[in-house]
């Protein structure tokens, strides 16, 4: 016991304890057809994704009489147990939101909560994830899904991403760079101070840039959609990708109304699953999905995925949060460079790249792009420093 996090009243206790023989996708009274999405109203898009896809029957329980306020908490823990089963078989380490559980511990009318490794963010990505599930929810009650679809008939058309970086690639014989827009991080503080995102966009673009990456958390990364839309309507040529850490299908939408062209997606949270889901709305909206990956199971997921064009490797340890190059080399060995080839994926390369040899050292692993942002964006002219990365102007 470390201590509580949380005193609040409640109603008494709920009678009903699953046990080992309580299904994991069943619910109190409630009867689950993965093949409707109205089925679990506190469904993630996780679990409406497997709603979408799943070709599981359904599972009925007998009902089971509990104060409604104690049931809709027992839909949610168990909701959260089918999703934490679904990455724990695919090696995912990033949990959605804190596992908690039904309310355990009660005196007279209050519950109490207790501050636990279920509870507690096991890494800075981790806890990012956390808050931003709840942000999004704001979010989605200010401005539903319909209200953005809406707004998406104003939006500027895309560009082509992928594109950007192939042609870049091919005119320069180095891989296309993806500069990114950012003015902190949780690892290094803030970055610049006199942070002006459409001066540091244009001053990319005179560099050489190819495409632009726009950092939209706000807490954790000093960013906002505001920057993202202030550089689209700048009329800064470069195709957007909007750096967000994205837990729910409403922020593709937002993102897309905001004038992104591209949206990250990373492995370490979403399930295969997800992943599918949210590349297909990507393709409907006409942007370009670039989904994240970390280590050789990740990129094994990703893989196996169909219609993957854009991965990314970051080369930082969610763990130790160490940055180390050397892993994209390992992650592109082997039977992995014959299957990217195959399918035509433009790889990424991410994170610790600081001088031409390191451009050089993942190009030569089978980077076609790389995305970076510290070495660059804290030098007094953005422009010069990407001449400084690759050791030559790569503007003309």
């Amino acid at each position: 016991m470390e201590g509580l996090v949380s005193l609040r009243a409640t109603i008494p206790p709920v009678t009903h304890r699953p046990n080992k023989f309580t299904p994991r996708n069943s619910i109190p009274g409630i009867t689950i057809n993965f093949r409707t999405r109205k089925s679990v109203p506190f469904a993630s898009s996780s679990i409406r994704a497997q709603q979408l896809e799943s070709e599981d029957s359904s599972a009925t329980v007998a009902p089971v009489t509990v104060p409604e306020e104690d049931a809709l908490k027992v839909k949610e823990w168990e909701v959260g147990m089918f999703q934490d089963e679904v990455a724990a078989s695919q090696g995912i380490r990033i949990r959605r939101r804190p596992w908690t559980g039904p309310p355990l511990h009660y005196v007279g009318p209050f519950e109490f909560r207790l501050q636990n490794e279920g509870n507690t963010p096991r890494n800075i990505l981790e806890e990012i994830i956390w808050h931003k599930d709840k942000e999004v929810a704001k979010f989605r009650e200010r401005r539903s899904l319909s209200v953005l679809h809406k707004e998406l008939e104003n939006a500027p058309p895309t560009r082509d991403f992928i594109g950007a970086l192939k042609e870049a690639n091919m005119r320069t014989g180095m891989p296309g760079l993806i500069a990114e827009v950012k003015k902190a991080s949780p690892s290094r503080g803030i970055l610049r101070e006199d942070f002006d995102p459409v001066e540091i966009a244009q001053a990319y673009e005179r560099g050489g840039a190819a495409c632009l990456s726009v950092l939209t958390d706000e807490k954790y990364f000093k960013g906002s959609f505001e920057n993202l839309e202030l550089i689209r309507k700048a009329g800064v040529k470069c195709p957007l990708l909007c750096k967000e850490f994205v837990v729910d299908a409403w922020q593709i939408y937002n993102a897309r109304a905001k004038g992104a062209d591209a949206i990250l997606l990373i492995a370490a949270v979403l399930p295969d699953l997800d992943i599918k889901y949210m590349s297909k709305i990507c393709k409907l909206l006409g942007l370009a999905a670039l989904v994240e990956v970390h280590d050789e199971r990740e990129m094994d997921r990703v893989l196996g995925i169909d219609g993957i064009e854009l991965i990314g490797i970051n080369n930082r340890n969610l763990e130790t949060f160490e940055v180390d190059i050397s892993n994209t080399k390992k992650l592109l060995e082997g039977e992995r460079s014959q299957r990217i080839r195959e399918k035509d994926i433009i790889v990424v390369g991410e994170s610790g790249l600081f001088t031409p040899d390191d451009i050089a050292f993942v190009q030569e692993a089978g980077v076609r792009a790389v995305l970076v942002g510290e070495s660059i964006v804290k030098q007094s002219d953005p422009g010069k420093g990407i001449t400084g990365l690759f050791g030559k102007d790569i503007s003309s």
